[in-house]
Protein backbone atom coordinates (compact mmCIF):
# COMPACT_ATOMS: atom_id res chain seq x y z
CA UNK A 1 0.00 0.00 0.00
CA UNK A 2 1.62 3.32 -1.54
CA UNK A 3 1.82 5.77 1.39
CA UNK A 4 1.35 9.71 0.76
CA UNK A 5 4.54 11.90 1.06
CA UNK A 6 5.11 15.32 0.34
CA UNK A 7 5.97 15.55 -2.84
CA UNK A 8 9.57 16.57 -4.14
CA UNK A 9 11.90 16.88 -7.52
CA UNK A 10 14.92 15.44 -7.42
CA UNK A 11 17.15 18.46 -8.85
CA UNK A 12 20.92 16.94 -7.63
CA UNK A 13 22.60 14.26 -7.31
CA UNK A 14 25.92 13.76 -5.68
CA UNK A 15 28.10 10.52 -4.35
CA UNK A 16 26.44 10.37 -0.91
CA UNK A 17 23.22 12.69 -1.06
CA UNK A 18 20.61 14.12 -3.35
CA UNK A 19 18.86 17.62 -3.50
CA UNK A 20 15.59 17.67 -3.93
CA UNK A 21 12.63 20.87 -4.22
CA UNK A 22 9.78 20.10 -1.68
CA UNK A 23 6.36 21.84 -2.47
CA UNK A 24 4.32 23.74 0.07
CA UNK A 25 2.90 20.78 2.75
CA UNK A 26 0.94 20.97 5.75
CA UNK A 27 2.25 19.63 9.23
CA UNK A 28 0.56 18.34 12.87
CA UNK A 29 3.87 18.75 15.43
CA UNK A 30 4.71 18.87 18.97
CA UNK A 31 7.62 20.19 20.73
CA UNK A 32 8.76 17.47 23.10
CA UNK A 33 11.47 17.82 25.97
CA UNK A 34 14.06 14.81 26.44
CA UNK A 35 16.58 12.84 25.10
CA UNK A 36 16.75 12.67 21.04
CA UNK A 37 16.31 8.69 21.09
CA UNK A 38 13.27 8.90 23.50
CA UNK A 39 11.67 11.78 21.98
CA UNK A 40 10.18 10.37 18.96
CA UNK A 41 8.12 7.75 20.39
CA UNK A 42 7.12 10.89 22.75
CA UNK A 43 6.09 12.92 19.82
CA UNK A 44 4.63 10.29 18.12
CA UNK A 45 1.88 9.32 20.49
CA UNK A 46 0.92 12.94 20.32
CA UNK A 47 0.77 12.78 16.96
CA UNK A 48 -1.14 9.66 16.35
CA UNK A 49 -3.25 10.69 18.71
CA UNK A 50 -4.53 13.55 16.65
CA UNK A 51 -4.82 11.60 13.36
CA UNK A 52 -6.49 9.04 15.04
CA UNK A 53 -9.50 11.10 15.98
CA UNK A 54 -8.00 13.48 18.78
CA UNK A 55 -9.80 16.29 17.03
CA UNK A 56 -12.60 18.76 17.07
CA UNK A 57 -15.26 16.32 15.14
CA UNK A 58 -12.67 13.17 15.94
CA UNK A 59 -11.59 13.12 12.36
CA UNK A 60 -9.38 10.75 11.64
CA UNK A 61 -6.99 11.28 9.17
CA UNK A 62 -5.01 8.83 7.12
CA UNK A 63 -1.07 8.33 8.07
CA UNK A 64 1.48 9.63 5.77
CA UNK A 65 5.24 9.35 5.84
CA UNK A 66 7.70 10.75 7.02
CA UNK A 67 8.16 11.19 10.93
CA UNK A 68 10.26 14.10 10.77
CA UNK A 69 12.03 15.07 13.86
CA UNK A 70 14.38 18.19 14.45
CA UNK A 71 16.10 19.99 17.45
CA UNK A 72 14.90 23.18 18.75
CA UNK A 73 16.78 26.13 20.33
CA UNK A 74 13.07 28.27 20.01
CA UNK A 75 9.42 28.12 21.40
CA UNK A 76 6.86 26.64 18.74
CA UNK A 77 4.05 28.41 20.13
CA UNK A 78 3.18 29.83 23.50
CA UNK A 79 2.97 28.89 26.31
CA UNK A 80 6.07 26.43 25.43
CA UNK A 81 9.19 28.43 26.47
CA UNK A 82 12.62 28.15 25.48
CA UNK A 83 14.73 25.13 26.28
CA UNK A 84 17.67 26.67 28.05
CA UNK A 85 19.48 22.84 28.39
CA UNK A 86 18.78 22.35 24.56
CA UNK A 87 16.80 19.58 24.81
CA UNK A 88 13.69 20.10 23.14
CA UNK A 89 12.92 18.42 20.08
CA UNK A 90 9.99 19.45 17.14
CA UNK A 91 8.39 16.17 15.91
CA UNK A 92 6.36 16.26 12.67
CA UNK A 93 3.79 14.16 11.12
CA UNK A 94 3.29 15.53 6.96
CA UNK A 95 -0.36 15.77 6.58
CA UNK A 96 -2.25 13.91 3.49
CA UNK A 97 -2.12 16.72 0.60
CA UNK A 98 -6.02 16.68 0.57
CA UNK A 99 -5.80 18.77 3.23
CA UNK A 100 -5.23 22.78 4.26
CA UNK A 101 -4.92 24.31 6.96
CA UNK A 102 -8.76 25.68 6.92
CA UNK A 103 -10.05 22.17 6.53
CA UNK A 104 -7.87 20.15 8.75
CA UNK A 105 -9.92 19.59 12.28
CA UNK A 106 -8.48 21.50 15.38
CA UNK A 107 -6.45 19.52 17.44
CA UNK A 108 -8.11 18.36 21.08
CA UNK A 109 -4.34 18.11 22.45
CA UNK A 110 -3.32 21.60 22.98
CA UNK A 111 0.69 20.14 22.22
CA UNK A 112 0.00 19.42 18.65
CA UNK A 113 -0.28 22.41 16.36
CA UNK A 114 -0.63 22.53 12.56
CA UNK A 115 1.39 24.55 10.26
CA UNK A 116 2.39 25.15 6.77
CA UNK A 117 5.69 24.35 5.72
CA UNK A 118 7.14 26.42 2.84
CA UNK A 119 8.64 25.40 -0.50
CA UNK A 120 12.59 24.51 0.15
CA UNK A 121 15.52 22.96 -1.34
CA UNK A 122 16.74 19.98 0.81
CA UNK A 123 20.18 18.34 0.52
CA UNK A 124 19.28 14.76 2.04
CA UNK A 125 21.25 11.44 2.47
CA UNK A 126 19.34 8.25 2.65
CA UNK A 127 20.12 4.82 4.33
CA UNK A 128 18.44 2.03 5.93
CA UNK A 129 18.96 0.42 9.35
CA UNK A 130 18.19 1.26 13.29
CA UNK A 131 17.04 4.47 14.69
CA UNK A 132 20.46 5.18 16.84
CA UNK A 133 21.48 8.35 17.95
CA UNK A 134 24.96 6.91 16.70
CA UNK A 135 23.92 6.02 13.08
CA UNK A 136 22.12 9.62 12.78
CA UNK A 137 25.48 11.65 13.96
CA UNK A 138 26.99 9.19 11.48
CA UNK A 139 25.17 10.05 8.46
CA UNK A 140 24.62 13.95 9.28
CA UNK A 141 28.40 14.08 9.12
CA UNK A 142 28.65 12.41 5.62
CA UNK A 143 26.00 14.81 4.37
CA UNK A 144 27.78 17.65 5.69
CA UNK A 145 31.10 16.39 4.13
CA UNK A 146 29.36 16.01 1.03
CA UNK A 147 27.72 19.23 1.27
CA UNK A 148 30.93 20.92 1.81
CA UNK A 149 33.18 18.84 -0.63
CA UNK A 150 30.40 20.22 -3.45
CA UNK A 151 30.28 23.77 -2.31
CA UNK A 152 27.23 23.76 -0.74
CA UNK A 153 25.94 25.29 2.50
CA UNK A 154 22.82 24.93 4.61
CA UNK A 155 20.76 26.40 6.98
CA UNK A 156 19.13 25.58 10.39
CA UNK A 157 18.84 22.35 12.16
CA UNK A 158 18.52 18.58 10.28
CA UNK A 159 15.61 16.88 10.60
CA UNK A 160 15.76 13.35 10.93
CA UNK A 161 13.02 11.76 8.62
CA UNK A 162 11.84 8.35 9.08
CA UNK A 163 9.32 6.60 6.82
CA UNK A 164 8.60 3.33 8.23
CA UNK A 165 6.43 1.52 11.05
CA UNK A 166 8.57 0.67 14.22
CA UNK A 167 7.69 -3.22 13.35
CA UNK A 168 9.69 -2.97 9.62
CA UNK A 169 12.59 -5.12 9.99
CA UNK A 170 15.76 -2.76 11.10
CA UNK A 171 17.31 -2.94 7.64
CA UNK A 172 14.49 -2.64 5.32
CA UNK A 173 13.70 0.45 7.22
CA UNK A 174 14.05 3.93 5.16
CA UNK A 175 15.77 7.01 6.77
CA UNK A 176 16.72 10.33 5.90
CA UNK A 177 18.74 13.71 7.13
CA UNK A 178 17.55 16.14 5.78
CA UNK A 179 19.23 19.80 5.83
CA UNK A 180 17.93 23.05 4.44
CA UNK A 181 19.97 24.62 1.64
CA UNK A 182 20.45 28.19 1.43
Amino acid sequence: MATDEPAYKVVGTYDTFEVRHYEPYIVAETLVRGAADEVGNQGFKLLAGYIFGGNKGARKIEMTAPVAQAPTKIAMTAPVLQSASGDAYVVQFAMPREWTLETLPEPSDARVTLRAMPARTLAVIAYSGTWSQGRYEEHLKKLQDGLAQAGLTWQGEAFWARYDPPWTLWFLRRNEIWLTLK
